[in-house]
């Protein structure tokens, strides 16, 4: 293959990549919220799970909080309408900050796995993540960060 030709077949090739990705996000991408922190709570409104998609509501599966009085982000995972996982996004192993994949955490660093219940699924980790209690109220989750 010339060089002209292979170096537009792959421009063309990374163009759609970014661009599938830039559609898939929309589908149900994650959501990344400035979340107040009151005393020992966190406070994210329940609204952040939603979205709308072809004029439906629609849930998230999971958003991630921080502030700036964090060191780490929180994941927070909808498991049902009344059922919510809180876990500190920081790898057990190494202490490095995760990154959340679908239903999955994933440290960068070494490839550790957790689930969204916090549980190791991929070592190099031993120990699960720091969970926290999540009280649903009407309108919004207290996360306990103690």
């Amino acid at each position: 293959m010339e060089r002209k030709k292979f170096i537009k077949t792959c421009s063309y090739s990374c163009f759609g990549l970014m661009g599938a990705a830039f559609f898939l996000e929309g589908c149900s991408g994650p959501k990344y919220l400035n979340a107040e922190l009151e005393n020992e709570f966190l406070l994210v409104p329940l609204s952040a799970f939603e979205f709308e998609k072809k004029q439906e509501k629609k849930f998230r599966k999971y958003i991630v909080a921080y502030n700036s009085r964090l060191k780490y982000p929180v994941s927070i995972f909808r498991l049902s309408d009344m059922e919510y996982r809180a876990l500190l996004m920081r790898c057990t192993h190494k202490g490095t900050e995760l990154q959340v994949y679908g239903d999955r955490l994933q440290c960068p660093a070494h490839g550790s796995e957790f689930s969204q219940n916090g549980e190791v699924q991929n070592g190099p980790a031993e120990t699960p993540l720091r969970t926290f209690l999540v009280h649903v109220g009407s309108t919004s989750l207290k996360i306990d960060m103690r």
